[in-house]
């Protein structure tokens, strides 16, 4: 089983591949990614991301997991708090949760299972290029939608939704 400390290793030293990082195909319009084998049986993507694009808030359905990032910048928004996995459709944040940080190329980050967060380019004129892993595979995302300090739940995909 993979740690988190695993994962990360594993896409810093594929994000350094820039004969991988070459060949993913890039579209101006939407992300694209080609699927990896990821360590240990870990789920792992590599991920071409245009200017201005992002994920949403989401969580990883308790797989924990890390990403770095290969050509530009991803900026990360997240929450310092562990939310309950179930039962809820609405939540209000306390004051002090938010976390933001940017991820330079060559760098990167792993998280626990219960992390919450949001990745995005938020330059306006280079793609970004990052690897991910998770471990075990995704076995669902939770995406959110945020006003304020108020979080919902929106939908729950599986994994037939994005392989």
């Amino acid at each position: 089983m993979p740690t988190e400390a695993d994962l990360l290793d594993f896409a810093r030293r594929t994000a350094a591949d820039s004969s991988l990082v070459a060949s993913l195909p890039l579209d101006p319009e939407g992300r694209t990614w080609i699927r990896l084998d990821g360590p240990g049986g870990s789920e792992a993507w590599l991920i071409g991301w245009p200017p201005g694009t992002g994920t949403g808030w989401h969580d990883h359905g308790g797989s924990h997991g890390a990403f770095a990032t290969a050509s530009g910048t991803l900026k990360e928004d997240s929450l310092a708090a562990r939310l309950p996995t179930e039962g809820w459709k609405t939540l209000e944040l306390a004051e002090d949760v938010d976390r933001s940080r940017s991820v330079e190329a060559g760098k990167g980050r792993a998280f626990g299972p219960h992390h919450v967060h949001e990745v995005r380019n938020e330059s306006t004129i280079e793609h970004t290029i990052s690897v991910h892993a998770y471990y075990p595979p995704l076995p669902l995302i939770r995406r959110y939608s945020r006003t304020g300090a108020v979080l919902r739940l929106e939908h729950v995909e599986r994994p037939e939704d994005w392989q």
